[in-house]
């Protein structure tokens, strides 16, 4: 089983929830309509890597998002991760209304920060991301269709969460694709600097 990191101890995630189209800048960018109801995938334990991968049977796209660490039923940690997308073949699959995970949920498809534990879920959040030191998302909760608070009652309104869960809310306008050697250095804020990651992309 993969595993994260929160404030030092090792969790073992046994699944990852994601929102998508959460952000209606990003919407607009892929040429997506704005959702009647929230956008739920799923990808596997098996999805998280440590290394930033650039292909995989086709080229991938990075999606930067705040992510959440779930126990005892609440939000217990905060942490960044990069949401890595097969956009061409997940193209393909919408057009013809079949699902995602083919182009989500593959192995290696997400990487993330160490996690930093919280009592509340600031408002002031906020998370960008920069490759090769220009600044390319930025994202808070501000911009959020659906905030954290509404995603963790949506999903748990069918779905159990265990701990060590996590939860990624969407992608800010800016995605765009990896590229081999491409520097990417992601930071999350609240007023001050809570944590931060680098990657090389192979």
């Amino acid at each position: 089983m993969q595993t994260v990191v929160v404030n030092n101890r090792v969790l073992r995630p046994s699944k990852i929830v994601c929102v998508g189209r959460n952000y209606v800048d990003h919407i607009k960018e892929l040429d997506n309509e704005i959702p009647d109801e929230m956008v739920l995938f799923l990808k596997p334990n098996s999805a998280i890597s440590t290394e930033l991968m650039s292909f995989h049977q086709e080229a991938i796209h990075y999606e930067a998002e705040l992510c959440f660490v779930v126990e005892n039923g609440q939000f217990s940690a905060v942490g960044l991760g990069l949401d890595l997308t097969k956009r061409g073949l997940q193209s393909r699959l919408k057009a013809k209304g079949l699902p995602w995970e083919r182009a989500k949920a593959f192995d290696g498809s997400v990487v993330f920060s160490e996690f930093v534990a919280i009592e509340n879920i600031s408002e002031s959040l906020t998370f960008e991301l920069m490759i090769n030191d220009e600044l390319v998302q930025v994202g808070n909760i501000a911009l959020m269709l659906n905030k954290p608070e509404q995603v963790l009652a949506e999903i748990q309104s069918f779905m159990s969460l265990s701990d060590g869960d996590i939860v990624m809310t969407g992608t800010p306008k800016g995605v765009g694709v990896v590229n081999r050697d491409d520097k990417f250095s992601a930071r999350l804020y609240d007023k001050e600097l809570l944590t931060q990651v680098h990657w090389t992309a192979k």
